[in-house]
């Protein structure tokens, strides 16, 4: 029994002691995990000193940096869009090696991609907040989302242009155009002298005397008119650039060799590229206007005999938006806008009572054609259109030459306009024509005969659907197969005509430029629809460089005009049913016309334009 007691004992001993030696233990766990927070909110605090504490300074400046992109990376983000080109990158055979970090106060872009270009400039690395990129236009994108503001996403900030840029050219008006004393179509803040209504052709109110390449006064004084205009250009959804590049180049087209064609607007980009405002996007968000068509901005060479300047072949404006009222199909950087007509608007009664006046209008004639022949271009179409006009009974001809004077008459214009179902409108000197939107002003269906003259233009502005409005009939229908234009368009039904005028006399308030002494209350005029089409451009290249994509796949900057075209989502433009109006002469070929119904492409084109300056100085 010794051992048995013994052992009850020893158990009697044992059993008081577990729960001591339990409860040392948790109380030695208890000091540990103590231990490990204090230590876990030291480092806590001493990260939270280094990186929030210390680095605010650093990291406010940083928001405002641009990210870099290696032109060496495939997976770069190409900056251009809309008519932008993409540029091809290639592979690197290995990862390029990283470069140091640097902190700087302005924000960096990548140096426009430019043809030839021998520059070595590597933009630094840029730090980033988290995984995120942070760009500066930021703030100007989330402007959209204060829905209080009525500006939001629709700010434009004006450069202040030093006076010989714009100001100065109107007060030496004189010497803006060789053929054409100026000084006259520059008053009304550009609309020129009032038009008396003594015909009955126009309505009592708003019509004036306006010059064709007027726009870069007339739209400039829209501008100072617009309701979202800011001086905080980190606001901007787009800057604008008050230059009166037409004004400019027509001082300077005759009789003055390329150093002084060239002067203003090499002056003008180096005033720009010393501006913060260009370091935001590298002047991508910049758009200008010049009242001319693009060849007088595209000189090709450095000989003195050759047209123009080289303002939209400066690598400079090659980022910024030129809107012109006639633009290249094979190049990126400008956009068609209309003609000025001679109406201009200050109310919105007044618009639609004109609309009304149009759609209860008769119309006598089936169709009408005012201009004249160009007996030396052999592929000109003109010729054979008067002689249809002339042996029609039902056509109506009004011949604009040196001796036509009512040609130049705008009672005489609109009144033809007003009384046809369409209205005739082939190439002129070059592509496109100021009386396409004087007949379209008038309720009259324009017939084109190349596409460039409006359906690869006016994109902005004019429906994609060109049938709904227009009727095409292919130059080489009239030139090679002497079809009857009559005929053609005694085949469209009258219930179709009806729609068409409608869908025409719809259209008026977009394509007419309104008194920039004010404003359209509910009426979007040709100002504001381009405005808003510049604004909708940067601001789907900003998403795309934030969202790291390009608008396009294998953009071709020679196919620029098919891109406008593309229906919603496509990404590439392959083949189109106008690619022979569009193929570009090669070195060495006749650049005058291609064998498909082309036109004048550069020199040629602007040179020809003069002719009907000269004819016009009766006006």
């Amino acid at each position: 029994m010794f051992p048995r007691v013994s052992m009850r004992r020893r158990s009697a001993e044992v059993s008081p002691t577990e729960p001591m030696e339990k409860g040392n233990g948790k109380n030695q766990t208890n000091r540990i995990c103590l231990l490990v927070a204090l230590s876990l909110f030291f480092w806590a605090l001493l990260l939270y000193f280094h990186f929030v504490v210390l680095g605010t300074s650093n990291i406010d400046k940083q928001l405002q940096l641009q990210p870099s992109y290696a032109q060496s990376q495939p997976s770069s983000v190409s900056l251009r869009v809309d008519k932008f080109p993409i540029e091809p990158h290639a592979a690197p055979s290995k990862p390029p090696p990283k470069e140091p970090l640097v902190t700087i106060d302005k924000p960096i872009l990548p140096p426009a991609p430019v043809a030839n270009s021998s520059s070595t400039f590597k933009p630094p690395r840029i730090v980033e907040s988290g995984k995120k990129q942070e760009f500066s236009f930021i703030r100007a994108l989330k402007t959209v989302d204060n829905k209080s503001d009525p500006c939001g996403g629709k700010y434009i900030y004006v450069h202040n242009l030093p006076s010989k840029f714009n100001e100065d050219m109107l007060r030496d008006c004189k010497k803006l155009s060789l053929w054409t004393n100026m000084c006259k179509f520059t008053t009304n803040a550009g609309l020129g002298p009032p038009l008396e209504n003594v015909e009955g052709v126009f309505s009592d109110e708003g019509w004036y005397a306006t010059n064709q390449f007027a726009v870069d006064v007339i739209f400039s004084n829209r501008m100072k008119q617009y309701k979202c205009l800011t001086n905080d250009s980190s606001l901007a959804a787009a800057i604008f650039v008050p230059f009166y590049a037409g004004f400019d180049i027509a001082r300077y087209l005759w009789g003055y060799n390329i150093s002084r064609r060239d002067a203003a607007s090499l002056e003008l980009v180096d005033w720009l590229m010393k501006r913060p405002e260009w370091d935001i996007m590298r002047g991508k968000d910049h758009f200008l206007v010049a009242g001319r068509i693009t060849w007088d901005f595209r000189r090709l060479s450095e000989e003195e005999t050759d047209w123009g300047n080289k303002l939209l072949f400066l690598p400079a404006a090659k980022n910024m938006s030129m809107l012109v009222v006639e633009s290249s199909p094979w190049n990126a950087n400008d956009f068609g806008i209309p003609y000025p007509t001679y109406f201009h608007p200050a109310k919105d009664s007044e618009v639609f009572e004109w609309q009304d006046r149009m759609r209860n209008l008769e119309r006598k004639w089936l169709f009408s054609f005012a201009g004249a022949p160009r007996p030396d271009n052999p592929k000109s179409i003109r010729g054979q259109i008067i002689d249809q006009c002339r042996n029609s009974n039902v056509g109506k001809l009004l011949e604009c030459d040196f001796g036509e004077s009512k040609c130049h008459a705008p009672s005489s214009i609109m009144q033809m306009f007003q009384s046809s179902l369409f209205c005739l409108q082939p190439q002129g000197d070059s592509y496109t024509r100021r009386s396409a939107f004087d007949s379209m002003l008038a309720g009259c269906i324009p017939v084109f005969f190349h596409p460039g003259s409006a359906y690869t233009q006016y994109t902005w502005h004019l429906p994609k659907n060109y049938t709904t409005y227009s009727v095409f009939i292919p130059e080489d229908d009239v030139r090679k197969r002497n079809i009857s234009i009559e005929e053609r368009l005694l085949q469209i039904p009258a219930e179709q005509v009806k729609i068409m005028r409608e869908n025409v006399i719809n259209l008026i308030p977009r394509l007419i430029y309104a008194d920039p002494r004010s404003e359209l209350e509910t009426q979007k005029d040709a100002f504001d629809v381009s405005v808003q089409a510049v604004i909708d451009k940067v601001t789907r290249l900003r998403k795309n460089m934030i969202e790291g994509r390009t608008e396009y796949d294998y953009f071709v900057e020679e196919n620029s005009w098919k891109y406008a075209l593309l229906e919603e989502g496509q990404r590439e433009a392959g083949g189109h049913v106008w690619d022979p109006f569009f193929s570009k002469p090669k070195p060495g070929e006749d650049g005058s016309s291609d064998g498909n119904g082309g036109t004048t492409i550069s020199a040629d084109a602007a040179k020809n334009s003069w002719k009907s300056e000269q004819r016009d100085k009766t006006q």
